[in-house]
């Protein structure tokens, strides 16, 4: 049986959702490519839903089942020997919930990026004092100092995404509490202000204010974040995280929900212009 792992790479969804394709046009039920393979049915599904490594032995008999060219296989192993390969954060699995490696991946192959936050500053714009604050509230104890760090540590690197060549593009709505709860004393909240100003020059990054005097907003029942993929491969997904873990979501009806509240949202919170008069508002009461 193909190696079970924390979290797929992205790479692996997209071979997984080409492979499903190959075996559908190539008239092959699962249990068919399951009898090309001597496994279970199982254990194709896995493969197609990337919840397993893809074994090479496997996919070049897959391939030649379903009529790939010789030069189409050798294409795809390479290509999937490259996706086996670990993600950077991968070297953090000592402390990074696999529920949340699936995410960090997602997040580094994103063209788009929309989010929106109602309690804390997104993770890709934090502080490193601001960020080691909301760790120690949020770890109840169960985090020593040392796992701590390595969380701010590990949040840090993910910010690198911003500035590179092909950086992806970030639109996030935060309410105006983000701004009115502490996370830190007041030096803390001043730096993490001026990072948010600092990144809101940078062309592919968009900050919206949802004010308090703009009302309710349909978006009020807790955090979420939209990826959107420049691989026509991967669809549309969201990310919705609760207490103890977090689910995923790429079902055309549900995730349309989400960007209609989202772009509803964005319609009635601050311009990006207000936005920045807003923080230097808040930085001057601190």
């Amino acid at each position: 049986m193909s190696e079970p792992r924390s979290a797929p790479t992205v790479g692996q969804v997209v071979l997984g959702k080409r492979l499903q394709d190959l075996r559908e046009n190539a008239g092959f039920s699962r249990e068919q490519a399951a009898k090309v393979l001597r496994v279970a049915p199982a254990t194709v599904r896995r493969m197609e839903t990337a919840e397993v490594a893809l074994k090479i032995p496997y996919l070049q008999l897959l391939l030649q089942s379903y009529g790939a060219s010789a030069e189409e296989a050798e294409a795809f192993v390479t290509l999937a020997e490259d996706a086996n390969q670990p993600g950077w954060w991968q070297r953090y699995h000592d402390i990074l919930p696999g529920w949340f490696s699936m995410y960090v991946s997602l997040e580094g192959a994103a063209g788009l990026i929309r989010s929106y936050e109602p309690h804390f500053v997104p993770g890709l714009l934090q502080t490193e004092d601001y960020a080691r604050a909301v760790m120690l509230a949020g770890s109840l104890g169960r985090t020593g100092p040392e796992d701590v760090e390595r969380h701010v540590d590990l949040r840090l690197r993910r910010q690198k995404l911003l500035v590179r060549e092909d950086a992806p593009r970030l639109w996030a709505v935060m309410d105006e509490t983000v701004l009115r709860r502490p996370a830190g004393d007041s030096r803390v909240m001043r730096e993490q202000i001026d990072r948010l100003l600092e990144v809101s020059a940078l062309p592919n990054v968009t900050l919206q204010i949802a004010e308090f005097n703009a009302g309710p907003h349909p978006g009020t029942f807790g955090p979420f974040v939209l990826f959107r993929f420049p691989m026509p491969e991967l669809p549309d997904m969201v990310y919705v995280e609760y207490l103890t873990g977090a689910v995923y979501l790429d079902g055309r009806p549900e995730v349309a929900t989400y960007l209609e509240v989202m772009d509803h949202m964005a319609a009635h919170a601050a311009t990006a212009q207000r936005t920045k008069e807003v923080l230097r508002d808040v930085r001057k009461e601190l």
